[in-house]
């Protein structure tokens, strides 16, 4: 008796995320490539939805469940998921601050499906979200993932708040994306998804359905990354180095020496090596009230950091922070870690 209910539960619980992927088609023709790309399939015990950028695993309980709520769950459910895909949202998962980056994502995803405006998305408590982006849309602007997550990092979220809205937002579980590099379908795949969705929606705008967020998002999961390491490299320049020339050095002869002149080498080693260094770099500040002081500092903890952290950086650093609005307010000259961290405290 019970596995002839558990195989109903099975069988009807399909049939809802089939039907959702049906209307999300239907209503938004330009998912079809993302959506063909994801399949759904059953997990026992998940007590929820997740993706691991594959499948759609969805727990069939929790289906009938959420569908029983409001039939409109489980389509919501199903995209919520995939426009983390297209979003970019997995990957990268294991490096960040993973509470406030699962909240961030879902605030974003959220917010673009509530301005696509369609009756077989809405949910009889939306007007609930809707308040609180409003509430956040005042403080952070346009409400990407990225931006949301950096106002997080500086603004933590009272426990009682993050409790609540987590629980308005969240969809599925992200549970498989601290593995993301290892998903069968590679974040280069997905963003060459995310290219195309793009390309195809401006058919979608066309007919009246339009998201600004929807476009905004997409345009930050096909942007061109960089890596800031390598372009603070660029700034190196040819000067010799106080070190072993480990290239030139001859140990046949040292050891020689070593060996039969009572421990004299025959050879020295070469001092001086020369190679590619950053020895001055001037980080320039914008001292108006457009940036966020959280911010700067963030970003100079970052640029020195790095800066000491690797062998293409001199090491006498010669490192200028100039202040400046619309005339040049303040030049410091850092030269050591003391010097950094008490300029870092003012």
């Amino acid at each position: 008796m019970t596995e002839n209910k558990d195989i109903q539960i099975s069988k009807k619980a399909a049939e809802l995320i089939s039907l959702a992927s049906d209307t999300i088609i239907v209503n938004m023709r330009f998912m079809d490539v993302a959506l063909n790309r994801l399949k759904s399939e059953e997990k026992k015990g998940l007590f929820g939805a997740a993706t691991d950028g594959e499948h759609f695993f969805y727990d069939a309980g929790f289906v009938l469940k959420s569908f029983l709520e409001d039939d409109n769950l489980p389509v919501r459910m199903l995209l919520h998921s995939l426009l983390h895909l297209v979003f970019d949202h997995p990957f990268d998962y294991d490096k960040l601050n993973t509470d406030e980056w699962d909240i961030a994502v879902d605030i974003a995803v959220e917010n673009v499906i509530l301005e696509l405006s369609l009756p077989s998305l809405a949910l009889h408590d939306d007007a609930d979200r809707q308040w609180v982006i409003r509430n956040f849309t005042k403080e952070v602007g346009f409400l990407s993932a990225e931006r949301l997550y950096k106002y997080f990092l500086v603004n933590p979220l009272a426990k009682k708040d993050r409790i609540r809205i987590g629980n308005l937002f969240a969809r599925d579980r992200h549970i498989y994306w601290a593995k993301s590099q290892d998903f069968e379908i590679s974040e280069e795949a997905w963003k060459k998804i995310s290219q195309r969705l793009k390309t195809d929606l401006g058919t979608f705008s066309k007919s009246g359905s339009r998201s600004e967020s929807l476009i905004k998002n997409l345009e930050g999961a096909t942007a061109q990354k960089y890596d800031y390491k390598k372009m603070l490299e660029r700034f190196a320049v040819m000067g010799e180095e106080l070190k072993i020339n480990d290239d030139e050095f001859d140990y046949i002869y040292y050891t020689y020496g070593l060996e039969h002149y009572d421990n004299m080498p025959l050879i020295e080693p070469l001092e001086y090596k020369d190679e590619r260094r950053v020895r001055d770099f001037a980080i320039v500040i914008d001292t108006s009230a457009s940036c966020m002081g959280s911010t700067v500092r963030a970003f100079l903890r970052t640029t020195y950091d790095i800066l000491k952290s690797t062998e293409s950086f001199s090491d006498k650093i010669n490192v200028h922070i100039i202040q400046c609005d619309n005339e040049v307010r303040q030049d410091v000259k850092i030269g050591s870690d003391r010097d950094f961290d008490d300029f870092i405290k003012k």
